[in-house]
């Protein structure tokens, strides 16, 4: 329970205890599509408590800012600096030290204001029998998204959140996450759910395969750009699915 707890202290606002043990840290990846799962079911939950009092813009809007506040813009914060770093189009070090800096730059500004705008979007477009599932399929994709990169890609420094968790990522514990991030989608969608996993694995590797171009590895941020980026997608993927309004 550490384990889990600290994954979801550290990607969410939800309070929960936090263990000092560095490895349960290097073991929480495993958690993090569950994380989506409890996320998903609080949008939901917020979604069937307020949607119907307000009209659809406001609605997706409220959608939104909770989206960014229980995820605390954590990985919004990477993908700005992941925009930031690459958008300069740099050598590797230079790349790496504008990611790092704690000032924003436009190209930041711009790729977050485009997702953020994206989300929305979808959000208001939704047919009402599609909400559900594209507010648990996303936040789950994209801590799947997580989960795969840390797997498949090497991390690129040497000290890092990411320092650790590729080795404790053990096969058995991979099957655990794919096993919720999977199911997730095909208890959501039935077939439509190899679509999203496609798509997710699409853009796992497509991002990591340029950060190993350029970088010889991921960071903290680009993992989470992967994950701010695939939400999006499978969001549009749900909107497909679910028809609009």
């Amino acid at each position: 329970m550490n384990v889990f707890f600290t994954a979801l202290a550290f990607l969410t606002r939800i309070p929960a205890p936090v263990s000092s043990d560095r490895d349960d840290w290097a073991k929480s990846p495993c958690h993090y599509p569950l994380v989506g799962l409890i996320l998903g079911g609080a949008f939901v939950l917020f979604d069937q408590a307020v949607g119907s009092l307000f009209p659809s813009l406001v609605r997706g809007a409220m959608l939104t800012v909770l989206w960014v506040y229980l995820t605390g813009g954590l990985h919004l914060d990477g993908l700005m600096d992941t925009a930031d770093g690459f958008g300069a189009n740099r050598g590797p070090e230079r790349t790496l030290e504008i990611m790092k800096d704690s000032r924003v730059g436009a190209m930041g500004v711009l790729t977050a204001f485009s997702v953020l705008l994206l989300k929305f979007s979808v959000l208001v477009s939704l047919a009402d029998d599609a909400m559900w599932v594209a507010l648990v399929a996303a936040p789950v994709a994209g801590r799947l998204a997580l989960v795969l990169s840390i797997r498949l890609f090497p991390y690129v420094k040497k000290d890092g959140i990411g320092l650790g968790m590729k080795e404790n990522l053990t096969p058995w514990r991979l099957v655990y996450a794919l096993g919720i991030g999977i199911g997730a989608f095909f208890l959501t969608t039935g077939w439509w759910g190899t679509i999203l996993l496609t798509a997710t694995l699409l853009v796992v590797w497509i991002i990591g395969q340029s950060a190993r171009s350029r970088l010889r590895g991921l960071t903290g941020d680009i993992y989470g750009a992967t994950a701010e980026i695939t939400e999006v997608v499978v969001l549009l993927l749900c909107l497909w699915y679910g028809g609009v309004r």
